[in-house]
């Protein structure tokens, strides 16, 4: 026989592990990624609802969860097992929107407070009323009705959980978490659907982690019993499942229209199974440790799929950030070479440089050098965004609309490069200045027009020379090389920033997710702790 071996250690490591499993995120709309944060909440729902709880206290009554799909009459089987009317059953679907939990009032305690289902919030009114005693602001949804009932043996609680196939998708997902809190699953389908997609997947998940099981088939015409319950073990038995408990109800007017109760011998054999399970200690105990173990047994291929989903996010994440990467790093370079070739001194500014300073006033000349020097960068950004944009296409991860770099047009691509360049002018002005007052004249030099000969000879390459041997007359050659050597310098820091910020602009909502290395390896290192400590 099995058992369930609890030590402070294995708690401590499964805690870790929690947390890790918490910490993984996937963002990336990788084809993967859906499956691997189901998978994960999934995870987180049967650590935090079931597997930790269980463990921190064995002694805490068995949570048996009824689930099915949509009228497959789990709230009449339920209200049948407890012998009065607890949970709502009726034709309108989904009739079970608020979950009910049932258990012997000396039991009340265990679930009264947040120690299984710590997310859902608690009320006692009867149905009708609960949404009256909801916390401000609390959604239905999020809400665990507890009933007590002398019928219901100690040592066990009764659970009718949403429709697994619920329309509505709130009530489908608070399904699925509560089926991870059970200790006990009990699968009610009925003669007409036992054939379903959606109850044998259930099955399948209950298969793949090993837990205690039971299945219900309900509403079977007395006519065909046994034709029917032979046909669904056959299918059981096929699937690896001959061995679940199989209980059979009868098709009667109560389970047909709705009354909420079926006489006691319907579910007599069912209500034995589970007192008999709840009571004796051996086979309370066998219960327990197999969905523990079968629990803990499925991590071996859980945990490395969460952190084979991480890395291939990690991975998209790498691609991502190269294209933006080698986008800009070309475009830098692309930018120095323009600058190098004096390819800024053109259309407006070249013509406002030849009439300088007869027709042109230095004023005017930086004016038109910013502009063309802004326009080049402007050029060069939006070039290494459709780069990127056109690599990101090609990326599964690409496709997602919060890596889109949307602005305000107050913070526009050209609305910054037009304050960079000028900010640049600024200083650049400021440096003429400081070479101006150092000068011993009685004359000095227009510290616009140092400013505007020293820009022109920076930007113009090969035919901006005379600009250089203006700006030696005018401050003498070795003002004109110091004054030079700062503006050079200047202009590649203002380029160089220029050009980072809109990489960083670029990058930032990919840095926003966050997406790095760390989950994968912890995932590994949690599970191997896990599989030493067992």
């Amino acid at each position: 026989m099995v058992t369930l071996d609890v030590r402070p250690q294995l708690l401590d490591t499964l805690s870790a592990l929690r947390d890790r499993v918490a910490a993984a995120r996937f963002p990336l709309p990788l084809p993967g990624a859906p499956r691997a944060r189901a998978n994960r909440d999934e995870l987180l729902a049967q650590l935090d609802d079931y597997l930790v709880p269980r463990l921190r206290e064995p002694e805490a009554p068995l949570l048996a969860v009824v689930g099915g799909s949509t009228g497959a009459g789990k709230s009449t089987l339920v209200n049948s097992l407890v012998g009065r009317r607890v949970s709502e059953a009726g034709v309108l679907r989904p009739t079970t929107r608020t979950p009910v939990l049932v258990c012997h009032p000396e039991d009340h305690h265990w679930f009264g407070d947040t120690r299984v289902l710590p997310d859902l919030a608690r009320v006692w009114a009867p149905q009708e009323d609960s949404d009256e005693l909801l916390p401000t602001g609390e959604s239905p949804a999020r809400v665990l009705r507890v009933e007590t009932a002398d019928t219901v043996p100690r040592g066990l609680a009764l659970l009718d959980a949403p429709d697994i196939d619920s329309l509505i998708a709130d009530n489908r997902v608070l399904a699925a978490e509560l089926i991870c809190a059970a200790d006990i699953w009990i699968m009610v389908t009925t003669a007409a659907r036992y054939a379903d997609a959606v109850p044998w997947q259930l099955l399948r998940t209950a298969k793949e982690y090993d837990a205690t099981l039971v299945t219900v088939l309900d509403r079977v015409p007395h006519q065909v019993v046994s034709e029917v319950s032979r046909q669904y073990g056959a299918l059981l038995t096929k699937a690896g499942l001959g061995h679940v408990p199989r209980f059979t109800v009868p098709e009667l007017p109560e389970s047909a229209w709705g009354a909420g109760l079926l006489p006691a011998t319907a579910v007599a054999p069912l209500k034995s199974w589970l007192a008999q399970h709840a009571q004796d200690p051996a086979a309370r105990e066998q219960v327990m440790a197999r969905t523990v173990h079968g629990l803990l047994d499925s991590l071996k291929s859980r945990m490395p799929e969460l952190a084979s989903a991480a890395a291939a996010q990690y991975a998209a994440a790498l691609r991502l950030t190269s294209a933006v990467e080698t986008a800009y790093d070309g475009e830098h370079a692309r930018v120095r070479g323009r600058l190098q070739s004096g390819a800024v001194l053109a259309g407006d500014a070249l013509k406002r440089w030849r009439a300088f300073p007869l027709d042109c006033t230095p004023g005017e000349l930086l004016d038109a050098l910013v502009e063309s020097l802004a326009a080049l960068l402007l050029c060069s950004v939006t070039a290494a965004d459709e780069r990127v944009d056109e690599a990101w296409r090609n990326e599964p991860a690409g496709a997602d609309p919060a890596l889109a770099a949307g602005e305000s047009p107050a913070e526009s691509t050209e609305h910054r490069i037009g304050l960079a360049v000028r900010r640049w002018r600024r200083e650049l002005e400021e440096y003429a200045e400081d070479e101006v007052r150092e000068l011993e004249r009685t004359t000095a030099p227009d510290p616009e027009a140092i400013a505007a000969l020293v820009a022109t000879a920076l930007l113009g390459g090969r035919r901006a020379r005379s600009a250089g041997e203006g700006l030696a007359q005018r401050i003498g050659a070795h003002g004109a090389l110091r004054l030079r050597d700062r503006a050079g310098r200047l202009l590649n820091e203002h380029v160089d920033r220029v050009l980072h910020t809109e990489r960083e602009r670029r990058l930032a909502p990919l840095d926003a997710l966050d997406v790095n290395p760390e989950p994968q390896a912890a995932l590994i290192a949690a599970l191997s702790v896990l599989q030493k400590e067992r």
